[in-house]
């Protein structure tokens, strides 16, 4: 059995460990009862739809890209003779430096920022919210990652050791948890963690377009788009611009990118 046939279980698992986990210590005090139910399950239904789409859609696509790479030595990594573990840790790097750059874009350019924003409108950032995407943002990631494939050459075994990695530390810094601020610091200079993915989920500007990493915090401090909050606990965490209700239903989320609703630039 393979990375990719483990995923769902793994998937499953880790999910049910940080729900345990915020349910035990929560580090923001949110909806409880059915309000929570709701809000989980809505966001959890965006997830299950967009991981079957792309199933089906583009996974076959990719493992045809990365076939075609290596049978005809197209890409970087094929270009180099070094030993698969160097290529592979190689591989892990370029792919969340591409998802660095591919989430600031997403911030950037209005067009990207209509689906992305999807993500950010959420006022209740827990575990779940690491499943709140639009489909048609992942359409575009996920098109676009088939001449990532060709240009670096990547593997599908690679990819699929980056699709894991990226889940678990995603999941993991979504969730309404606290390592307490020293535990949260020092692991920040390796991992995207809770605390510093809040200000990324802040509704100020200047915090929301900050903390872009994904996966590895390297890039925030190579590419200087760190951001700390001394005080997490206040920051507001959302979008003031769909902070109604019908703004968080399926129907809300999968329509936000048709709404015409600039940005505010508000202070603190």
């Amino acid at each position: 059995m393979n990375l990719a046939d483990l995923k769902p279980y793994f998937a499953f698992g880790l999910l049910a460990l940080l729900l345990l986990w915020e349910m035990a210590s929560p580090f923001l005090v949110f909806p409880k009862g059915r309000a929570r139910l709701v809000h989980g399950l809505r966001n959890v239904l965006l997830g299950v739809g967009n991981g079957l789409f792309t199933a089906f859609a583009f996974a076959g696509l990719w493992w045809f890209s990365a076939e075609t790479s290596a049978k005809h030595g197209i890409g970087l990594l094929h270009w180099l003779s070094w030993s698969a573990v160097t290529e592979g840790i190689l591989a892990v790097l370029l792919l969340d430096l591409w998802t660095y750059v591919w989430h600031r874009l997403n911030h950037h350019l209005p067009f990207l920022w209509r689906f992305h924003r999807v993500h950010h409108s959420d006022p209740h950032m827990d575990v779940t919210t690491a499943n709140r995407f639009h489909i048609g943002e992942i359409v575009l990631s996920s098109v676009l990652r088939i001449p990532l494939i060709f240009l670096l050459g990547i593997q599908i075994e690679q990819l699929a050791l980056y699709e894991a990695l990226m889940f678990a530390v995603v999941q993991f810094h979504h969730a309404n948890i606290s390592l307490g601020s020293r535990g949260d610091r020092v692991l920040s200079w390796f991992i995207v963690t809770p605390f510093m993915h809040k200000v990324h989920h802040s509704r100020w500007q200047p915090e929301t377009d900050s903390n872009y990493a994904s996966l590895l915090s390297v890039w925030d401090r190579v590419f200087r788009s760190f951001r700390h909050s001394k005080d997490p606990a206040s920051l507001r965490l959302g979008l003031d611009e769909f902070s109604d209700a019908r703004s968080q239903t399926l129907a809300g989320m999968l329509t936000t990118p048709l709404a015409s609703k600039p940005r505010p630039h508000d202070s603190p």
